[in-house]
C-alpha cells in the first residue's frame, strides 16, 4: 500500500531502498478518536501476524522500552496539541522479547478539505544491521519534507506582506486557491513563490500580484500539459 506525505505517494520500500535488508512500514494516527492503523510490516516489527491485533495508544506505549516510554508518550501528547510533523528514535520490545531500535517519522495527515486530521508516516527498524545506511535514508527523507514546507511558508509570507493579513488568513487563502483550482497545496505555493521572485522589482502594483496569484494554477496545468478551463 502507498501512503501519502505532503502530497507525495512514494512506495516507502522503494524510496528508502539502500541495497541492504531493512524493515519499513507505514502507520496512520487519527486525532479525533485516537485511532491507529499499522501496515502489515509494522505489525510484524512488533511481533504480530498481520490482522492479529488492533493497535491502540495503550498498545503502542506498552511495546516501548521502559526507558523510552516517557519520551514517546510526550511525543504523542505533543503532536495531539501542535499537529505538526515529528520524528523520534527509540526502542521497542516485540512480542518475543527482542529489543528493536526504531525510527518513526510522521507528517500531517489532511482530509479532503485540507484540514489536519492526524499524522502518518513510517516506521523503520534500524536494529544494528545496516543501521548507518538506513539512517542516511531517513535524513534524506526529512530534508525532503523540510524542502516541501519551505515553499508553502514562502508563499504565506508573500501573501501576508502584499495583503496585510496574518499567517492563518494567508494559509486559508492558499488552501482555498488550491481547492478551487484542484492543485496540490505545495505545488501551488511553490508556483506562486516562483512567480513572485521571477517578477522581481517589476512587480510594483498589487494588481500584478493579484494576477499572478489567481493565474498560478494555469501555469501549473500548462506545464503539466493539461487543458486549462478556469
Amino acid at each position: 500500500m502507498n501512503w501519502q506525505l505532503n502530497g507525495q505517494t512514494p512506495h516507502v520500500e522503494q524510496a528508502l531502498a539502500s541495497g541492504v535488508p531493512q524493515r519499513v512500514g507505514w502507520f496512520r494516527f487519527y486525532f479525533a478518536d485516537q485511532r491507529w492503523e499499522w501496515s502489515e510490516e509494522v505489525q510484524r516489527i512488533h511481533g504480530y501476524e498481520p490482522g492479529a491485533v488492533t493497535p491502540t495508544t495503550d498498545l503502542v506505549l506498552a511495546h516501548k522500552h521502559p526507558d523510552d516510554r516517557g519520551q514517546v508518550a510526550a511525543t504523542i501528547e505533543q503532536i495531539l496539541n501542535t499537529r505538526q510533523a515529528f520524528s523520534t528514535r527509540h526502542r521497542i520490545i516485540d512480542t518475543g522479547g527482542t529489543v528493536r531500535h526504531i525510527v518513526v517519522v510522521g507528517d500531517q495527515l489532511f482530509d479532503e478539505h485540507g484540514d489536519v486530521i492526524g499524522t502518518h508516516g513510517f516506521y523503520i527498524d534500524v536494529s544494528p544491521l545496516a543501521e548507518r545506511a538506513q539512517e542516511e535514508a531517513v535524513t534524506a527523507r526529512l530534508a525532503e519534507i523540510s524542502e516541501h514546507r519551505a515553499g508553502i511558508e514562502q508563499a504565506k509570507g508573500m501573501l501576508m506582506l502584499v495583503y496585510d493579513i496574518d499567517e492563518h488568513a494567508a494559509f486559508n487563502l492558499l488552501k482555498w486557491l488550491s481547492q478551487e483550482a484542484n492543485v496540490k497545496l505545495r505545488v501551488l505555493a511553490e508556483r506562486i513563490a516562483e512567480d513572485f521572485r521571477g517578477a522581481g522589482v517589476a512587480l510594483n502594483l498589487q494588481t500584478e500580484f493579484d494576477h499572478l496569484l489567481l493565474t498560478a494554477h494555469r501555469r501549473i496545468h500548462q506545464r503539466d500539459g493539461q487543458q486549462v478551463t478556469g
